[in-house]
């Protein structure tokens, strides 16, 4: 048996050719009794191995289960025959997770955990490293290794050109170095490097093995799974040189031997150094080391004497008395004790109180915040203020997210407002420091144009062919429509160099390009996260961020607890802000008077400009369609008008069945009590898995991974792999064909973007408060939504305009009563109008605004009175002129500027002095004509981007109107 332990996959960004589930399934089909995925500096691609490696043992073992109870199922096919396209897999090959680690000093040594501690000292080391380096690097050097590499079996690359024994400095003294401080964990990588003199290559190392007292271990050294994969690793060598391909001369791959290998082909290639291969093997079987070993703790939230489920139960008692000062309903009281019991029992309360913690800090310094997920709809959540969606509205089944049976950590997000999440992201590295807390990472994949425009530079295609290929890129499909799109843009579909740049591009499809941050998934342990994951910088300063996304951790089993940024929480919580400071009701998401009517009559009529989730052009169309009147309505409105279920041909059926044009029926009983309260059609992931399980036949596990095949821009994986198994699972149920297909065709719709039916409760509720305060505060809302911007569908005129057209005063700005942000002031018909605010000025700045504020005293009279009183830039001050700011104290917008220009930082200019040298008389008052509506507005756009004049169409409308 032979081990390779020196895999180089596309983690090792821009070199790597081969997904690490590639290597891994290539591995099986070789009979490799082991394999190391070994990145530099990295460990990001073994959580996906890992995943890719426990699913290839789980068939192996089921196959041989199958064939212990059946026998063999007819007579072996040869590979590649057209009735066995895919290899029947015996062979489960272990993974051995490692690191190539690059020192400064120039060595190379692959590092490979023999336990669960050398995971833990190879994970810190690498944390070292990134710490020390901006983001994407690291720095290593040897004396690094040398104080953490106990535990760990290092493999020691030979430099290019082989040193002189006992030679001074160098390669040769850092080795000895190395060997010296690990004698016995040490080994030389004997790797071939097919240029045709690999024997006598392989001697020398042999004898550069002893001269240094280590053995030697085969290595293929495989950059790519499989020879194919050449023209790929050429490609990404010249976007990582920024060399197109013809040009990379002797950085090209020689030939496609830089591959996977069998054993047997290893030891071919070995010859009389074969016994390095037996090595390579040994060496495997010591590093025992599994990432199943890794067992993830939350923080404990332990305080004093109290335990975490005491204190969980606590803190929900409490949060219950103050959501129903009067008492709790019984029914929402014993479901309160049954989750409690519940989550106590599977010893997830800290994860509980890690959220509590979290959302408590929000709310103690005015943070607007809303929770959703799995676990975000249940009566503890509502109770400890996680989120404001009322059990008694929710539908959700708790053991639908937190059983026993899926063995899963629950899942809660977290949304808070967008101008003000980083004060919680700290807040969150300051309680449980940085050695205890980071954020997941993103992988950014290879995606359309991007993919074309790196792969087509690298190929050598012209700027204008590459635009016009990424300007086509949404209109490919079938190979004939690609050649006739190509045709149509003026390409040649025949020419072999484009060819094979198009099969790159769809080859590079989904391959790493980078890590960035994830958007606010937080991993928080109750021990070191540096000795489960390597910790590295992000980008942003004050952020540190894990090497796994959130797929991996959620295959390990880590905890991950989504810190959100949403634009629509700010707006509500200045909205509320400002009807509190005008004497009008109190409120936050869960004290809303609830079901008004008034409420749902607005959104029958699609008057939803700015309201969250129902804005969109799609959504406006559907909601006069739809007529919700209560919650529920608003939740299946949140989840149908979405990618999925619109795929899925999900929209027009529910439609017709809930206008009484279509009859509800369903196939059975047991299919009638998933599909009952959305009319028969699947809406919601929970249902799919639902229908999975009930009438496929689909065990929870089966269930659960079609779930994850479902997840939101899933990176790996299709739904369809599930398709055979789902119909015979209804046709041995008794279901028709026609119905299972239609099934499964709406199921498969989840495949682009499914939503899980706690998600869309959340988010529910904030349509319905975004709707509520506009309905019955629409200046409010609009001041809220401005003050709130850059967000949502429509630009500030939009806004300004839907305000006015629902009775709102608008003002404009002015230099003596706007502040930086949009307000609400007495009108004269007693109501509040809405006055803008200096932020919706282009070019001012927000400092600058809160001087002008802080000296306005009793009034500015003029614009040098705003430059000499505040200290406001010139520029600025012309910034507040070409906006008309200065229009209430009587100068027109020209006259305003002609002041504004003729200030320096340093003197007036003698044109404008009042006084010229050497006269008694004053300088003649400069005629600046009025400008014209249609000047008014257009200078309006340009400073503002909205006006409060007419609407520009306004100004043609005679000459588009016909006559008679």
């Amino acid at each position: 048996m032979f081990a390779e332990l020196d895999v180089t996959s596309n983690f090792t960004f821009l070199t790597g050719a081969s997904h690490p589930e590639e290597y891994v399934q290539r591995a099986a089909e070789l009979g490799l009794a082991a394999i190391a995925v070994t990145d530099d500096n990295s460990v990001a691609g073994v959580a996906r191995a890992h995943v890719a490696a426990r699913d290839i043992a789980r068939d192996v073992a089921a196959r041989a289960v199958c064939v212990a109870r059946d026998g063999p199922v007819g007579p072996p096919l040869p590979p590649g025959h057209p009735h066995r396209p895919d290899p029947i897999l015996t062979c489960a090959p272990r993974l051995v997770p490692g690191a190539r680690l690059c020192l400064r000093e120039g060595l190379r040594v692959t590092a490979l955990p023999r336990d669960r501690t050398g995971w833990g000292r190879l994970s810190r080391l690498l944390s070292l490293g990134r710490l020390r380096a901006p983001k994407g690097a690291c720095e290593l050097v040897l004396e690094d290794l040398c104080e953490l590499g106990e535990g760990l079996e290092l493999l020691l690359h030979p430099p290019r050109v082989l040193p002189v024994p006992r030679g001074a400095g160098g390669w040769w003294s850092q080795a000895r170095h190395l060997t010296r401080r690990f004698p016995d964990t040490v080994s030389l990588v004997m790797a071939p490097r097919h240029d045709g003199r690999d024997g006598a290559h392989f001697d020398a190392l042999e004898a550069l093995a002893r001269d240094l007292g280590v053995p030697t271990v085969a290595s293929a050294a495989p950059v790519m799974h499989v020879g194919r994969r050449r023209p790929m690793a050429d490609a990404l060598t010249a976007i990582r040189t920024g060399t197109p391909v013809e040009e990379l001369g002797r950085t090209a791959l020689s030939n496609a031997e830089h591959r996977l290998r069998s054993g047997t082909e290893m030891a071919r290639l070995l010859g009389p150094h074969g016994a390095a291969a037996l090595r390579a093997a040994a060496l495997a079987d010591r590093c025992r080391f599994s990432l199943d070993e890794l067992r993830y703790e939350y923080p404990s939230e332990v305080l004093g004497d109290e335990t975490a489920p005491d204190r969980l139960a606590r803190l929900a008692r409490e949060g219950l008395a103050r959501r129903y000062p009067r008492g709790a309903p019984e029914k929402i009281r014993a479901q309160m004790r049954h989750e409690l019991a519940l989550i106590d029992k599977l010893g997830y309360a800290p994860y509980f109180l890690t959220v509590q913690d979290i959302v408590a800090f929000a709310r103690a310094k005015g943070i607007l915040c809303q929770g959703r997920g799995s676990a975000a709809n249940s009566v503890v959540c509502f109770a400890l203020g996680v989120t404001s969606v009322s059990p008694e509205i929710g539908t959700m089944v708790f053991e639908r997210f937190v059983s026993e049976a899926r063995n899963e950590p629950p899942d809660i997000d977290v949304d808070f407002e967008h101008e003000r999440r980083e004060e919680v992201i700290q807040h969150i590295y300051d309680r449980y420091g940085r050695h205890r807390a980071g954020l997941c990472a993103t992988v950014i994949h290879y995606r359309g144009k991007r993919a074309v425009r790196e792969v087509g530079r690298a190929m050598g295609l012209s700027e204008d062919t590459v635009a016009a290929l990424a300007g086509q890129i949404w209109g490919w499909g079938s190979p004939g429509m690609t050649r006739a799109r190509l045709a149509e843009i003026g390409l040649d579909p025949d020419d072999p160099r484009l060819c094979l740049t198009l099969e790159l591009v769809a080859e590079i499809q989904g391959f790493p390009r980078h890590l960035s941050q994830h958007v606010g998934g937080f991993v928080i342990t109750e021990g070191r996260l540096d000795e489960l994951v390597p910790i590295e910088n992000a980008s942003m300063d004050g952020r540190t961020v894990i090497c796994w996304d959130k797929d991996d951790i959620d295959a390990l089993g880590i905890l991950k607890v989504d810190i959100l940024a949403l634009g629509m929480l700010s707006c509500l919580r200045k909205g509320f802000d400002l009807m509190a400071r005008h004497g009008l009701a109190r409120h936050d998401l869960a004290s809303l008077p609830q079901e008004d009517p008034l409420v749902y009559d607005m959104l029958g009529r699609a008057d939803s400009l700015g309201v969250f989730q129902v804005e969109s052009r799609a959504q406006m169309n559907f909601l006069p369609r739809m007529q919700p009147r209560c919650f529920y309505d608003l939740v299946i409105e949140v989840a149908i008008v979405r990618p999925g279920p619109i795929q899925g041909d999900m929209v027009h059926p529910y439609l017709r069945r809930r206008n009484g044009e279509e009859a509800v029926r369903f196939p059975s009983d047991a299919l009638g009590a998933v599909l009952g309260k959305t009319l028969g059609v699947p809406l919601f992931q929970e249902q799919a898995m639902q229908i999975a399980i009930t009438g496929a036949g689909f065990t929870p596990d089966e269930a659960d991974r079609l779930r994850r095949s479902l997840a939101t821009f899933k990176k790996h994986g299709n739904v369809s792999e599930f398709r055979d198994r789902f119909l015979r699972g209804m046709a041995r149920n008794g279901y028709d064909r026609d119905f299972a297909e239609r099934c499964f065709s709406q199921i498969e719709g989840f495949g682009s973007y499914g939503f899980p039916e706690s998600h869309a409760a959340s988010f529910a509720l904030l349509v319905y408060a975004s709707a509520w305060m506009k309905c019955h505060h629409p200046g409010i809302f609009a001041c809220a939504l401005l003050n709130s911007q850059p967000m949502g569908f429509y630009a500030p005129a939009q806004i300004v305009r839907d305000a006015r057209a629902h009775g709102v005063t608008v003002l404009p700005v002015c230099i003596n009563a706007s502040t930086w942000d949009n307000t609400m002031e007495p009108s004269d018909d007693g109501g509040l109008a809405l006055r803008l605010g200096f932020r919706q000025l282009k070019g001012l700045r927000e400092d600058t605004a809160d001087w002008i504020e802080a000296a306005r005293g009793n009034g500015y009279r003029g614009v040098q009175d705003v430059w000499r009183k505040a200290g406001v830039p010139p520029r600025q001050i012309v910034a507040l002129a070409e906006a008309d700011a200065f229009a209430s104290l009587g100068l027109s917008r020209r006259e305003a500027l002609w002041q504004a220009r003729a200030i320096t930082a340093e003197k007036p200019l003698p044109l404008f002095a009042g006084e010229l040298d050497g006269e008694g008389g004053s300088e003649p008052a400069a005629y600046l004509p009025r400008m014209t509506l249609g000047e008014e507005v257009v200078e309006d756009y340009t400073a503002m981007r909205l006006s409060l004049r007419a609407h520009p169409v306004a100004l043609l409308r005679a000459a588009l109107t016909p006559g008679p």
